[in-house]
């Protein structure tokens, strides 16, 4: 089952949002000079039911998709995070959002995110390292998402190795006034020194949540020192990474917690993620417009410090 499907299944109260909710109640960070909630929107999941990047999932429908990305907007997120690689035979994530909210306001900023490569079958072929393959990601995003430059684009890595040519060629684009901002993705600290050594870093995207990756505690509070924003990945999904939330049953420390705030498991698992620092930027993606509203709600749930004991001994018990 995909996390829209699933998350439901775990709860044993699951409250409908106020409808007075709104992303701004999460309070708001700066990537560089871009002002955002901290509630934002991820766009994967737009493509198809289960995640573009899920195989022989069912496509989503366009009219839906729209409304949702409509509807996000209308709660006040100014987040969307996407990649011109979110994409299913009939769905293109980045058209999607240009079609629902083209012409952009002002206030939106738009994440994409550069390096994995796939065909038009949508199999994985390789992952862009050199300057010329990513220049080419990045005007595909620009000729998709119908901008003239991108707002934040991030660095997806895959493995260890040093990422300075790849980082530095966006850094080009970046001077050449095609990029605004720029990220890394999946990096660990060697490789974010790295890339700062380079270029200004905005934002640092890796998997992190209850109970995934523990061992990035430091990792997250260096980001924070810094400045730098961190954006968690999967923070619902947890180990269901693309495919969503498969787990039947929640932790019943999650579950409890849950029932205290009469709230979803999903909007519990975003508000720690929320509490681990001012610079924690939450990007959760769905395509139902229920569940868009109780992702954004999360923003207002305030977690008490024996709550948030009690989750984080479930998160460091993953170690």
């Amino acid at each position: 089952m995909t996390t829209d499907t699933s998350r439901t299944a775990t709860a044993t109260a699951t409250a409908t949002p106020s409808t007075d909710i709104s992303a701004a109640a999460s309070g708001t960070w700066t990537l560089g000079d871009l002002t955002v909630n901290r509630i934002g929107f991820g766009a994967m999941r737009l493509p198809q039911n289960g995640g573009a990047l899920v195989e022989n999932a069912v496509p989503r429908d366009r009219d839906q998709a729209i409304a949702v990305l409509r509807r996000a907007v209308d709660l006040g997120v100014n987040h969307i995070d996407t990649a011109a690689f979110y994409f299913s035979p009939l769905r293109s994530a980045n058209e999607l959002i240009n079609s629902a909210l083209g012409p952009y306001a002002d206030d939106l900023v738009i994440a994409t995110k550069v390096g994995p490569t796939r065909d038009v079958s949508g199999a994985w072929t390789d992952h862009a390292r050199t300057p010329r393959a990513l220049r080419a990601q990045v005007e595909e995003n620009l000729r998709q998402l119908g901008r003239d430059h991108l707002d934040v684009v991030n660095l997806r890595v895959l493995g260890t190795d040093s990422i300075a040519e790849r980082f530095g060629a966006l850094a080009e684009l970046r001077e050449a006034g095609l990029i605004r901002h720029l990220g890394v993705s999946n990096v660990t600290p060697d490789q974010l020194a790295e890339a700062r050594g380079i270029a200004p870093v905005v934002c640092v995207q890796n998997m992190y949540g209850i109970g995934v990756r523990p061992e990035y505690a430091e990792f997250v509070r260096h980001c924070g020192e810094q400045g730098i924003a961190f954006v968690p990945f999967y923070a619902i999904a947890a180990g269901g990474r693309e495919g969503g939330a498969t787990a039947t049953t929640e932790p019943e420390e999650i579950l409890a917690v849950a029932r205290a705030h009469d709230a979803s498991p999903a909007r519990i698992r975003i508000a720690w993620t929320l509490h681990q620092g001012p610079h924690l930027l939450a990007i959760p993606g769905t395509g139902d417009p229920a569940h868009l509203e109780d992702n954004v709600a999360a923003g207002a749930l305030k977690l008490t410090e024996e709550e948030l004991a009690l989750l984080d001994g479930v998160h460091k018990a993953a170690v």
